[in-house]
């Protein structure tokens, strides 16, 4: 079989690298292990989004719904309905990707993919048949799995990664989160409201520690008050799987001593997963080295998405997949590598970002102003009931424009791509003050922090 591109993995940066290279009329093969979609679609961002989403609605319903006007008798869950709704979710999605590939005239080929020699790939199916196919050019999109805690390899049940956490047959009583980035504090989150009694324990100040040091501080209180346990600044001294359960040795600045859960949950990072044959050059930290152009030291063949390194998100994958292929195939096209991305975490509070940190600028020496405005300013979040959380801007001293936007609250997520295309484009906080934001709405609060980082907000 003889192709003009061959996509190894089919997860946000393969698909949308094999469609897009569709697209400009070339014969494309996407070779893919497990299903279309990838770790977002199939074992990330989607089913975890229907499981947060539920989490928010039972902790609505069985905290606040006086609140609301409303009143239950006997409120309940079925946890199996739960984890079989995120299911069905990441099905229908997966599915929807396949339709895709048929639509686009796109080979989906089942198995692994080996990259034999420049130009040529070996599928491995399931049952162990082979078969050879050639192309131009070779696309590695292979993504990332999760990293174990080395004295405490995954077993599945007791000792778990994010993949087992969506699937979990049963609700554990207690568990243990070790790392408290966007993967643990959303699980943190989701168990928590359940009713499970969760521990966080990060080895860093704060949670969600690349995030701005007021927003970390921030959701630790959130957190504190909803009943998650955080434990921040603590390393792990040891540890040990009994079986039934796990123990845990902690030291830090609040307690040094023993926990003990159902269940851990390491959530301190990813692997690279490598594509099997001729190996690429790899950079110190394990992932693939690529140049400009994204191509590797292997002539002909290209890496995108987690598994060529951070930032690890499925949208800086696919933004990586566009450029990679118009670079290919679009004459005179130069492909940009990823600058400017928002990063989005989907507990409640719902935390984003995009550009500098304060912490940032203040260790680059760069002059700024700083507009923070509280939710509870915002009539549509007191109206909605969500008054809690803050937007944080700052931008430029000298021109005005902005270089970062932090934002924890509802809907933060939503909010934050408005702040992605204002530092994209360089705009200035006149330029943002001066297109009106419709009233009532959450966006009202990026208006009212730019006129603070001004010196005249109106609404606080």
């Amino acid at each position: 079989m003889a192709y003009d591109l061959i996509v190894i993995g089919g997860g946000p940066a393969g698909y949308v690298a094999a469609i897009r290279a569709a697209q400009l009329g070339k014969k494309v093969a996407c070779v893919e292990a497990d299903r279309a979609g990838g770790t977002c679609l199939n074992w990330g961002c989607i089913p975890t989004k229907a499981l947060l989403k539920n989490a928010e609605l039972f902790h609505t319903l069985s905290h606040r719904a006086k609140e609301f006007g409303f009143s239950f008798d006997n409120l309940q869950y079925d946890w199996s309905s739960v984890i079989g709704r995120s299911r069905k979710v990441a099905d229908r999605l997966a599915g929807g990707i396949e339709f895709l590939f048929k639509k686009n005239k796109i080979d989906y080929v089942r198995g692994m993919g080996s990259i034999v020699a420049p130009g040529k790939v070996e599928v491995t199916a399931a049952d162990g048949s082979k078969q050879t196919a050639e192309a131009k050019h070779i696309i590695i999109s292979t993504g990332a799995k999760p990293r174990p805690l080395p004295p405490l390899p995954f077993n599945g049940t007791t000792v778990i990664s994010s993949k087992e956490a969506m699937v979990l047959e049963k609700q554990p009583k207690s568990m243990i989160i070790i790392g408290a980035g966007a993967i643990g504090v959303e699980f943190a989150y989701i168990y928590n409201s359940f009713g499970t009694k969760v521990t966080i324990v990060e080895m860093l100040p704060r949670l969600v520690p690349v995030e701005d040091d007021e927003i970390g501080d921030a959701l630790e209180k959130s957190f504190t008050k909803q009943g998650i346990r955080c434990l921040v600044n603590h390393k792990i001294t040891k540890t040990e799987d009994k079986g039934t359960h796990v123990e845990v040795t902690v030291e830090g600045a609040k307690e040094t001593g023993t926990l003990s859960a159902d269940v851990v949950l390491v959530a301190i990072g990813v692997s690279p997963v490598m594509p099997g044959g001729q190996q690429p050059e790899l950079t110190d930290r394990g992932f693939i080295k690529v140049g400009d152009r994204y191509e590797t030291s292997i002539p002909g063949v290209y890496a995108i998405g987690d598994v060529s390194g951070p930032p690890l998100l499925a949208h800086t994958a696919s933004f990586e997949a566009i450029q990679c292929v118009e670079g290919l195939y679009v004459e005179g096209y130069t492909p940009r590598k990823v600058t400017v991305f928002p990063g989005c975490t989907y507990c409640h509070p719902q935390v984003a970002s995009v550009g500098k940190t304060e912490r940032a600028l203040k260790e680059e020496g760069i002059e700024y102003n700083v507009g923070k405005i509280p939710f509870v300013a915002i009539g549509k979040a007191i109206a909605s009931g969500e008054p809690d959380g803050f937007a944080k801007l700052l931008y430029g001293k000298k021109h005005g424009e902005l270089l970062g936007a932090h934002i924890i609250g509802e809907n933060a997520t939503e909010l934050i791509a408005e702040m992605g295309l204002a530092l994209d484009q360089e705009l200035t906080a006149e330029e943002i003050h001066a297109t009106i934001h419709a009233h009532p709405t959450m966006s009202e609060v990026i208006h009212e922090a730019t006129l603070a980082a001004e010196g005249h907000a109106i609404h606080f």
